[in-house]
């Protein structure tokens, strides 16, 4: 009698395979779903405690050099845990790195907005900058593993809808929950989409690890030695720049260089270390390299931006500040329905195209803003913003599919976190690097119109913008065939 055929294993229920069979065709966009609600709580609790940062002051008693720390140190831990994502990914697998990361921000949230301490406050926000860190790159890293190269960009377009969004709306939702509700309604406010965001993941999110398999493996070790001179380099070039502001430069021109000394440390460790923190072989590859110079630009622009043109408006050209909110409110729904759109076309159009494009367009704003007149109507202030916005928009989903999609498979969560650091920590200097700038040319004015001063920065920003270009450009042509093709999350 011949032998029956054993059965084919079945597959784990929370296995990758499984979940695919279970959810059919729309599984990827219930994945997209998922991971973007995560981001957006994440987003949220960055933007919307800004509001908040007078009521605190009051409540604490502090001064504006503390009570900065509660955007300053949410940013700080951000950019550092950034890099810890692909050991995570690799360590515990999606669903439970996901899990940890959202567990992590509602926790920060919730003991944060319970805090009669501010040094606990600070805790709590610097905690959730860390879980924010985490899952920022992840969404990059899902997206191309699970869509195919004609779906990326659409997909890259719907995320980058809600991350824009929810920094538009996150400062007018909270100057609403601070005026009724006080400042610590603030922090409970991440704690709905953390549940969410809970739910979804053990409902859809795989055990996997990017790489296969399950997660539990100890054959990826956390580069603590990387890590330790990260944070010095992070936290001493943020205070630096800080310290640029006073009126003694030198501790701050110190605090620099001891971080380009932990800097050059740190490269020549990722050198040799076994499992680096930041695999520097993602950088023998053009668009990676061009990509995160056009990142790190990015970040000024966007974060620079936002800071510097408010105060122009008030400090410069007298609106009110209320003027100055309405001017940028439509500029932001401008860029959260870019956004989508140059999702599609980035699936269309070759990737440096849009790049390039949207680069010389956020330039043409700076510039634009740098022949701003005293007698200048609000419209135009607003019509300038929306070309910034738009060449923001043109940029997010272009970026991130070009400079990681030739990327070998196993480097693919380095890659996105890599591009993500970049873009962050071109944020957290744009901010400081225009403040100085600003402060610079107005002592240099100080006998003149501050329209002056204003007008000098704003053409610094739009020259490093144009220079960006270039960078964008060298990111080479679009490779259809291309690593970056559906591999499965």
């Amino acid at each position: 009698m011949s032998a029956t055929p054993a059965p084919a294993p079945a597959h784990a229920p929370d296995s990758l395979e499984a979940l695919k069979a279970r959810h059919g065709e729309r599984y990827r966009w219930l994945v997209l779903a998922t991971v973007m609600i995560g981001t957006v709580a994440s987003i949220l609790a960055s933007t919307i405690v800004n509001v908040a940062v007078p009521a605190l002051s009051h409540h604490f008693q502090l001064g504006q050099e503390r009570a900065q720390w509660v955007s300053a140190g949410f940013m700080a831990a951000m950019t550092l845990s950034m890099l810890t994502t692909p050991w995570l990914l690799a360590r515990f697998g999606y669903r439970n790195t996901y899990l940890g990361a959202v567990a992590l921000l509602g926790a920060g949230g919730a003991i944060g907005g319970l805090a009669t301490d501010f040094t606990l406050v600070l805790a709590m926000r610097a905690v959730e900058g860390l879980a924010a860190g985490v899952l920022q790159p992840i969404p990059s890293i899902i997206i191309l593993r699970s869509f195919g190269p004609g779906e990326q960009g659409r997909a890259m377009g719907i995320f980058g809808f809600g991350v824009v969004l929810a920094p538009a709306l996150g400062p007018s939702v909270g100057g609403v929950l601070v005026e009724h509700l006080g400042w610590r309604s603030i922090f409970y406010f991440v704690l709905p989409f953390c549940v969410l965001a809970a739910v979804l993941a053990r409902r859809y999110l795989p055990h996997a690890r990017p790489a296969g398999g399950a997660p539990g493996s100890h054959d990826v070790r956390l580069d603590l030695p990387g890590l330790a001179l990260l944070a010095v380099m992070i936290l001493a070039l943020l205070n630096g720049l800080v310290e640029l502001h006073s009126k003694s430069a030198s501790q701050g021109l110190v605090l620099i260089g001891i971080a380009l000394v932990a800097m050059a440390c740190f490269v020549m460790w990722q050198r040799r270390a076994t499992h680096p923190l930041l695999a520097l072989a993602l950088f023998r590859e053009r668009a990676f390299t061009m990509g995160s110079i056009v990142a790190f630009v990015y970040g000024m622009g966007l974060f620079g931006s936002t800071y510097l043109v408010p105060v122009f408006m008030q400090s410069a050209l007298h609106f009110r500040p209320t003027e100055a909110g309405a001017a940028l409110l439509p500029a932001g729904l401008v860029l959260a329905v870019t956004i989508p759109i140059a999702g599609r076309m980035a699936d269309r159009f070759e990737p440096r195209y849009l790049i390039a494009l949207g680069v010389l367009l956020l330039a043409m704003s700076f510039a634009l803003m740098a022949g701003v007149g005293a007698g200048t109507a609000l419209w135009a202030l607003v019509a300038i913003a929306i070309v910034g916005r738009i060449g923001l928009g043109l940029i997010l989903p272009s970026l991130n599919l070009a400079a990681v999609r030739r990327t070998e498979p196993a480097l693919l969560p380095h890659a996105a976190s890599g591009i993500n650091f970049m873009r962050q920590l071109g944020g957290a200097v744009g901010v400081s690097t225009v403040g100085i700038v600003l402060e610079w040319r107005l002592r240099v004015h100080e006998h003149d119109h501050p329209l002056a001063a204003f007008t000098e920065t704003f053409w610094m920003i739009a020259l490093v913008c144009a220079l960006a270009a270039i960078a964008a450009w060298a990111m080479g042509k679009k490779n259809e065939a291309s690593r970056g093709e559906a591999r499965g999350a």
